[in-house]
């Protein structure tokens, strides 16, 4: 057994922390050219099929902390009849009796109305989203397996309750790849604000390699740290220090054969210097037409942070992004646990008008037909109240809703009981959800493997209790 000394160490690990970075920005023909034994790449294609893909693209908008369905998506008449009494003993304990009779049950803080020709009930919290009733598959029994927020967010971005799995983003980056040579396949815009709960895990890449990760990118001139060179350096100059750069890492790499990840950097390089030159036009926000600011609400309070980034996610889409992520909510965004009034109204506020006009852009476009929308959050609320005006998580019952071309327009799949506390009918677990979104994608749930620690891991698990829900296809 050889001794690595930590200057050698330091050696081989060469370009430092921007590098890693970096190559988490690599095409998929890059990560085709480190399949191996070793790096448990399995490039079998039979996994997907074009025939069946319904869609290129998706843009997931994750309401981080847990949007309140039973006040937003999900209308209870029981909820306001047996307002202010306590649960009812029929749906069982899930608190203990003394805080089951200090939290009764807490009626919807704003109406509901039906809308378009659907007639789907969505409150009054929501008056854009509500236009575009009868463009959307409303599910109202989602159900996962934790009732905390790092969990819950991990499940629904990884498949499981434990950190470090690959995200849905990944896989499809993994599956699918970018259609855009000089832009990542997955791309992440946070919320600025920041605070995660579960953090950077939840589009990372987790055992596949980094070039599949989640790229995080922000709205304005500088959308990606630390991607441009110093101002002293022009375009001629990087270049030179790039092909020096390469020079020296092929060198090291001949010395070193089989050595893939310095083979993944030397590629990330590339694929960085060719976005230096394709990220400030992405953010040019001057290309847009005023009524498409307006629509976005981007000059205007709250709507400005949120519609930027809206529009920024569209703008990835039609350039060939195939999964982009938008959070909305900070370290407690909706977590409505003192006040759902207060809390929903800011938050959305902050996010309806935004996502509307970013379904009707998609629209006008002709993206639409071809591009999965997803709006949900990690878990819903409890019809009980906390705090007299609040709510508690619920990861029993809640709701998603899906849109886009290939899905059935105007439509409710499951319910919860009678007062939205749990899935009932047609309950749609977090791997349906998945596999859903998979098969959407052309791509087999059951198929799609990385080979890791002697299994064929999958986003679904290794579980074959999994389901596409046909319900939602169009």
């Amino acid at each position: 057994m050889s001794i690595v000394s930590r200057r050698s160490l330091m050696l081989q690990a060469g370009g430092g922390l921007g590098t890693i970075a970096l190559a988490s920005l690599l095409p998929r023909d890059v990560g085709s050219s480190l399949a191996s034994e070793k790096s448990g790449l399995n490039y079998d294609e039979s996994w997907f099929s074009p025939e069946r893909a319904r869609v290129k693209r998706i843009v997931w908008l994750f309401m981080h902390g847990g949007p309140s369905h039973v006040d937003l998506f999900d209308p209870k008449p029981d909820l306001i009849r047996l307002a202010g009494k306590p649960l009812p003993e029929s749906f069982g304990t899930v608190m203990t009796r003394r805080k089951v009779a200090a939290n009764p049950l807490l009626p919807p803080v704003k109406p509901f109305v039906p809308r378009g020709e659907s007639g789907i009930q969505i409150s009054e919290f929501l008056p854009c989203i509500a236009k575009h009733a009868d463009d959307i598959c409303l599910i109202r029994s989602m159900h996962g397996d934790s009732v905390n927020h790092p969990q819950s967010v991990y499940q629904l971005n990884t498949g499981s309750v434990l950190m470090g799995r690959p995200s849905v983003g990944s896989w499809v980056a993994y599956g699918l790849g970018t259609e855009n040579e000089n832009l990542p396949a997955f791309v992440v815009l946070p919320d600025p604000k920041g605070g995660l709960k579960g953090g950077p895990p939840a589009w990372g890449s987790g055992f596949l390699p980094a070039s599949y990760q989640g790229v995080t990118m922000r709205s304005g001139a500088n959308p990606i740290l630390h991607l441009n060179p110093p101002e002293q350096f022009g375009q001629d100059e990087t270049l030179v220090a790039l092909k020096l750069a390469q020079r020296m890492n092929r060198k090291h790499l001949a010395e070193r054969a089989g050595v893939d990840e310095l083979q993944a950097r030397l590629d990330a390089y590339q694929l960085a210097f060719r976005m230096q030159a394709t990220a400030p036009e992405l953010v040019d926000f001057s290309q847009e037409s005023r009524q498409t600011l307006m629509e976005y609400g981007v000059d205007a309070k709250p709507t400005s942070e949120f519609g930027g980034r809206c529009l920024l996610a569209r703008r990835l889409l039609e350039r060939g992004v195939r999964f982009v992520q938008l959070y909305s909510g900070d370290t407690n965004g909706w977590d409505a646990h003192n006040d759902v009034l207060k809390n929903h109204t800011q938050h959305c506020l902050a996010t309806d008008q935004p996502i509307a006009a970013l379904m009707s852009d998609l629209k006008r476009r002709g993206l639409w037909k071809d591009t999965l929308v997803i709006w949900g959050g990690e878990f819903g609320r409890m019809p009980m109240s906390e705090s007299g005006t609040g709510r508690d998580h619920n990861p029993w019952g809640y709701s998603y809703f899906l849109g886009g071309g290939a899905v059935k327009a105007g439509c409710v799949i499951g319910e919860t009981d009678e007062i939205g506390l749990r899935a009932v009918g047609r309950p749609v677990h977090v791997r349906n959800l998945h596999a859903t979104i998979l098969h959407l994608l052309g791509i087999d749930p059951q198929a799609l493997s990385y080979f890791h620690n002697g299994l064929d891991e999958r986003l679904i698990g290794p579980t074959d209790d999994v389901e596409i829900v046909n319900e939602i296809l169009a």
